[in-house]
């Protein structure tokens, strides 16, 4: 039995940071897991400019609510929903997860959550388990599925690598040099096409 692991950022709804970064004019806050590979260095990074701004969950709530899947990815998850079974695996945060699902039609997510103090500023972060994305994916093995993954992060290549197959999704150049034994796809289409290889194969 078929399942394919999807990361969420920059594979089915924007990067929330970018669009934060773009709200709040705080350029700092553009860096990514596409820049970044330790992401506890990212976010400890994140949440001192958030405390620095004197910035608040609901602020980055707000922007979130005004955030749409990326074109053609709610279409493109609908299609492979027929397919097979789908599990978003992301390092995001439940409390900026939930709006989004619900834009998707409630795909199954495993994610992190934040802490958050009594002034709504996060102070820390709650990982579901350390190298989440990669231990989803052995631990879907180990129950029989064949797992077919994609994403388009350093925190993505992880899951990529363990997975019985997969490919890199709109990943920025420097990984792609660092990468050259993934395969690289742009189009929703393309990506379907080699999930449906995958499941045929």
């Amino acid at each position: 039995m078929e399942i394919v692991t999807l990361d969420l950022e920059g594979v089915l709804v924007p990067e929330i940071w970018i669009a934060f970064a773009e709200k709040t004019g705080i350029e700092a806050l553009k860096r990514t897991t596409r820049d970044e590979p330790d992401y506890h260095r990212l976010m400890a990074y994140r949440i001192d400019i958030l405390k620095k701004n004197n910035l608040t969950l609901k602020d980055i709530q707000d922007v979130i609510a005004t955030i749409k899947p990326l074109d053609g990815a709610k279409a493109f998850l609908d299609e492979l929903r027929d397919l097979t079974q789908v599990i978003i695996l992301s390092d995001t945060f439940s409390e900026f997860a939930f709006p989004l699902m619900r834009q998707l039609g409630h795909p199954t997510i495993f994610c992190n959550s934040l802490v958050v103090d009594s002034d709504n500023m996060i102070a820390d972060i709650r990982m579901r388990i350390e190298n989440g994305k990669k231990k989803s994916v052995e631990s879907l093995q180990s129950i029989g599925f064949r797992v077919f993954a994609s994403g388009d992060s350093y925190n993505d290549l992880a899951m990529i690598h363990t997975a019985d197959a997969g490919c890199l999704f709109r990943a920025p150049e420097k990984i792609l040099q660092e990468e050259k034994d993934l395969k690289l796809v742009t189009e929703y289409d393309d990506l379907l096409a080699e999930i449906k290889a995958f499941i045929n194969g």
